[in-house]
């Protein structure tokens, strides 16, 4: 039996960028998950869209997995980068471009 551990693990290892988020790309239900797929698209990187609301065991369980409080949450290759907040600073900068290059991600 998987726990949602196990499924969330899964999920960051097997896709090169993953945004855990409220809602879906197409429809995002909140204005930060809104804003993160708006980022992710300008960079013109695929990502999967992971939907939170879709269960409270994963709501839950995408906090305890990062020890992170908030969603979007946004992973690349394996690793947490950080929420709304964090990926929009990033993308500002400029960081968050670099950072997806680095990590081989290419834009679609």
């Amino acid at each position: 039996m998987t726990t949602i551990h196990d499924q969330i693990d899964n999920d960051v290892k097997t896709n090169d960028v993953v945004l855990f988020m409220k809602g879906t790309a197409q429809m995002p239900m909140c204005g930060f998950s809104g804003r993160s797929v708006q980022i992710l698209q300008h960079l013109g990187v695929p990502f999967k869209d992971v939907n939170v609301l879709a269960s409270d065991e994963l709501r839950q369980g995408i906090k305890d997995y990062t020890n992170w409080p908030t969603i979007p949450q946004l992973y690349v290759k394996g690793e947490f980068v950080g929420g709304a907040d964090i990926m929009y600073e990033m993308f500002q900068s400029g960081e968050l471009a670099g950072l997806l290059k680095e990590k081989g991600v290419a834009a679609a």
